[in-house]
Formats: C-alpha cells, structure tokens, sequence
C-alpha cells in the first residue's frame, strides 16, 4: 500500500508572533517552526498501517525550503521518502493548494492520501476535502481510526454529541485525520541518521504547471483587541445576584 501524507510546517505554539508591515501575515524571517499536528497524527496513522500492510508513506510538503526541517522530522519518524514543492504559499487559498498537491499528488498514484483535519495556522479544515474533489476521488473526515481491508478502507467518524459513524470505503481514497487518534512515535537516533540519506523529490509550482491564483485572500490579520467592561447590576440584591447568575451563564459562560 502506498500512502502519501500532506504535511504542513507551522509556527510553533511558543512562538511570539508578529504581524508584518503588510498588514496580511506574520513575521516568519525568524520563527521557529513544526509540523503541523494534525498532519503529525496523520503521518502516525500511515507509519501504522504501513506496518501492518507494508508497503511506502510518502510525506508530501508544500513550503518554503525552511519547511525541509519537518520534511526530515517526518523522513526521522519512518517515512521512507519525500516530495517538497518548494513554495512559498502562505498566500494561496485551500484551492490553490489543493490543486498544487494534486499535482505531486497524480504521478505518484497512491492507494491512500491522509491529510491532517485542518491546519494549527489558518484552520480552514478545506484543503483534504477540496484535494480529494480535484483528484475525483472518495474521501471522509474527521477520522478516529482507520483500518485496511479487503480493496478498501475501513474508517470510524466523529460525528456531534460523542456519535461516531462507521465505513468502508473503495481505493484510491482520501482521508482528513483528527488529532489525538493515536499515541505520537519520536524520532531516534537511528532514525535521524537514516533521515539523511532517504530520497527528497523538490519541484517548484512552475515545474509541476501550478499557478497562484488565489479566490480567497486575507486582507488583514490583527491581534486580539483587550477591553475592559463594568457593567452595574440594578434592583434589589436578590434581583441583582439573578442578573448576574444569567450573565455568568450565558455572556461570560462560565457556569
């Protein structure tokens, strides 16, 4: 079975961020960078069934080149070798991306595509769905567990109210994979030094005919803006606690 694993680098959650002279996204000259964890958990669950029906995973990254450090976190972790579409594409839309990764994506014909639920950045939670939609194939999301069976793939849902849905899909399929579904592997040493000579595949959007054009756009980002409110209660004490008890419960939605 092969399966190729979109993966994504993202700050890092301790990373203080600045917004840059445009107004449109963050200072990233300097900032530390992950693998988005989403897609971490994505690569987990395809290092696991691999083990389970052998086969590749292919970890397929769409950045700029500081993005080959999660290209070989992922290369360390087991992944037995890489594609980089080396792009800056901070400004495409989940379209455009999605079209971008179908096509690294179509030459490499996979039996299964696994992507994370939405990215740690944007969160959009589109690009898997519009992925599967420009390759034409079948595709579900939210996944908790995923089983291969029999010319297909057997996957558990998260529905609302703690409901999951159960089904058994065809191949070549894709998948959007949610976080916590299984136990993260680190890296060892071993395979940190076989990281090194593993093959990495580097295209540009040019090389593999994809263009930028994008039909969604940010026109500003900002940080979140602090505000500090009194609001007097009138009435009676025992009018007044009621007041506050409803406010508590459901403005502030604390109790």
């Amino acid at each position: 079975m092969k399966i190729i694993v979109c993966i994504k680098e993202v700050p890092a959650r301790d990373s203080q961020l600045r917004i840059d002279a445009s107004g449109r996204w963050i200072e990233d000259g300097d900032l530390a960078c992950e693998i988005n964890e989403p897609d971490a958990y994505a690569l987990e669950e395809a290092l696991q069934l691999r083990e389970k029906q052998g086969g590749e995973v292919v970890a397929l990254c769409a950045g700029p080149p500081s993005a080959a450090r999660v290209i070989r976190d992922a290369l360390a972790k087991g992944a037995d070798r890489a594609v980089h579409i080396e792009e800056r594409v901070s400004s495409w839309d989940a379209l455009g991306i999605a079209r971008l990764l179908a096509k690294a994506i179509a030459p490499e014909k996979p039996d299964l595509i696994l992507t994370g639920l939405q990215s740690d950045d944007l969160g959009y939670g589109q690009t898997g769905v519009v992925l599967a939609e420009t390759l034409g194939l079948p595709h579900a999301t939210i996944i908790m567990a995923a089983e291969a069976i029999e010319g297909g793939v057997r996957v558990k849902r998260e529905l609302e109210g703690g409901w999951f849905q159960h089904i058994e899909m065809p191949l070549p399929a894709v998948l959007t994979i949610q976080s916590g579904i299984n136990k993260l592997r680190y890296a060892t040493l071993m395979g940190i030094k076989k990281s090194k000579t593993k093959e990495v595949k580097r295209f540009t959007a040019g090389e593999l005919g994809a263009t930028a054009a994008a039909r969604a756009t940010i026109e500003r980002i900002y940080l979140p803006r602090k505000a500090k409110q009194t609001q007097l209660l009138g009435g009676s004490a025992k009018e007044a606690a009621a007041k506050l008890v409803e406010l508590l419960q459901f403005e502030v939605r604390v109790l």
